[in-house]
């Protein structure tokens, strides 16, 4: 019974959240959907944990790094932080996955 609840609090520290856009609704309608993965997730443990948490068949996963913006605060430069975006493609058998509602 630990090692299931050990896994599963593996798979939630690789997928972060749902990424939510225009883009990303779009995609959604080629059985495509959008997350915000750990910078150092691999392909495989982001199919391994999206499988795991939603119980949908995964196809093809292709992974994004954007790189933060520089942004200035009171004239002083900073830069955001990278993120890294999984675009998850299901199987046409697949059962849907619901982003919007909660896991």
């Amino acid at each position: 019974m630990a090692k299931k609840q050990e896994v599963e609090a593996r798979h939630y520290d690789v997928v972060l959240a749902p990424h939510i856009t225009e883009k990303a609704t779009l995609a959604s309608e080629h059985n495509a959907v959008v997350f915000k993965v750990a910078n150092t997730a691999t392909k495989p443990q982001i199919k391994e944990a999206i499988e795991a948490i939603f119980g949908a068949t995964v196809a093809n996963v292709n992974t994004v790094v954007v790189k933060g913006k520089t942004k200035r605060w009171k004239g002083k430069p900073y830069k955001r932080t990278d993120m890294k975006k999984a675009i998850v493609t299901l199987t046409a058998d697949s059962k849907p996955i619901d982003v919007t509602s909660g896991i």
